[in-house]
């Protein structure tokens, strides 16, 4: 279906009001941050009383007491869950980045588990009706990247609850890297699975922030015109914009196999980019996305990027075996990215910087294989103009400075979605 583009500007497609969304609210736990999935559990689960009740979640859905809330609605007797879904790694955790868990039962609960990893609102629609879904509960743990599937997972899932008039309810939880928004646009032509609408690569929003604007502006679209029958969001409690994880304190869980610490999620949104490298990056280590290197990298890098002074980050020279992934078992020369003062991490920018020294250091960093050359840097970036701009020597400081106005715009255009104080840059 052709679509229009919303990237004209933030009065492009004006939302209607949002008469049909409800924002559940728990009192406040004495000032401590209060996940949605929290208050739902306070609130002895009553928004799901009576429902047929299908879940979307992994292992970052948990309660104060680390038990799942699956396991945990199941155990109560409260909450009829006649479905799980699982995204990409699976429900319980189990598969590597690009893999699922598949359609199983789960063995501690007896519930019946469906792999919605890649798919489609169709195949979801079909899910629904099959089990019998009347709500469906989405609790997964995002990372603030335009590239990390779970928000993809969630929009594929919002659409076939339209289609199938199941209500929405979304159990929100902090966007760990804050809610300052940074980076470039996705444009129409490279929309993918790690880039389904036109966000911003850094977005800067919660998934139930996210579910607002999607249910507002790109629903009607892919819909030809409904909304969601009735969309909640049950807030976090007592969390402001510009608090990270690390502030909150809430446990972490690993939203991925790679995703081990609040750290890594803070350079996920700009590291990533290695991706579409030749370069390692650091898959397969005990640091992902902070270690990065090649065989064929020395300590010249690291020395290069010291004197960038880039704010938050510092560069040590340093080297590894990745296990997995690219340059699987052999020795990589690279940098760690250590981060100085996480509230003034900018992850894209520090990885433009080192994708243009990296290129100016070594003649033989590349794209990673793929037809055609270039395309997944295409596609992690939303447009071809970071390659191109590299490609004919522009700086990093011209590169970053060529998306600041589309920035701008998404962060105008979000606020009529924000449910949070705090940072609104």
């Amino acid at each position: 279906m052709k679509r229009r583009s919303l990237l004209a500007g933030a009065g492009v497609l004006a939302a209607a009001p949002l008469v049909d969304l409800q924002t559940a609210q728990a009192s406040p736990s004495h000032g401590k941050v209060m996940t949605g999935a929290m208050a739902l559990a306070a609130d002895d689960w009553r928004a799901l009383a009576g429902q047929k009740v299908g879940v979307i979640s992994n292992p970052t859905g948990i309660l104060p007491d680390l038990n799942h809330i699956v396991d945990t609605m199941h155990a109560s007797g409260k909450v009829n869950v006649v479905a799980v879904f699982g995204p990409e790694h699976g429900f319980r955790g189990s598969a590597q980045a690009g893999g699922s868990e598949g359609d199983h039962v789960d063995p501690r609960t007896g519930i019946m588990v469906y792999d919605a990893y890649g798919a489609t609102a169709t195949k979801l629609a079909d899910l629904y009706t099959k089990s019998g879904v009347e709500t469906v509960v989405f609790d997964i743990q995002d990372v603030g990247a335009r590239f990390y599937t779970y928000i993809w997972t969630m929009y594929e899932a919002m659409l076939a609850a339209v289609r199938t008039g199941a209500r929405f309810v979304v159990l929100d939880r902090p966007n760990p890297v804050g809610g300052y928004a940074r980076g470039p646009m996705l444009k129409p032509g490279y929309t993918s699975g790690v880039g389904k609408e036109e966000i911003i690569q850094q977005h800067g929003m919660t998934v139930g922030e996210l579910a607002r604007l999607f249910n507002a502006e790109y629903l009607p679209l892919d819909s030809g015109g409904p909304r969601l029958t009735e969309l909640k969001v049950i807030q976090v409690q007592n969390w402001k914009r510009d608090q990270l994880y690390d502030d909150t304190g809430l446990t972490w869980v690993m939203p991925s196999p790679n995703m081990p610490t609040p750290d890594t999620a803070l350079l996920y949104p700009g590291l990533c980019l290695f991706e579409a490298t030749n370069m390692s990056e650091g898959r397969g280590t005990t640091r992902p996305f902070e270690l990065i290197g090649a065989p064929y990298v020395d300590y010249k890098w690291a020395q290069a990027l010291q004197t960038k002074k880039i704010p938050g980050v510092a560069f040590r020279e340093a080297y590894f075996t990745p296990s997995i992934s690219k340059n699987a078992n052999v020795l990589c020369g690279g940098v760690q990215v250590q981060i100085t003062d996480p509230h003034k991490v900018e992850a894209i920018t520090a990885a433009t910087h080192m994708i243009v020294e990296a290129r100016k250091l070594y003649p033989e960093f590349a794209w990673r294989a793929e037809n055609p050359p270039g395309r997944w840097i295409d596609l992690l970036t939303g447009s071809d103009r970071f390659r191109t701009m590299l490609t004919a020597d522009a700086t990093a400081e011209e590169i970053v400075a060529a998306w600041k106005s589309e920035t701008d715009a998404w962060t105008a255009r979000r606020a009529k979605y924000l449910l949070y104080k705090g940072a609104h840059r």
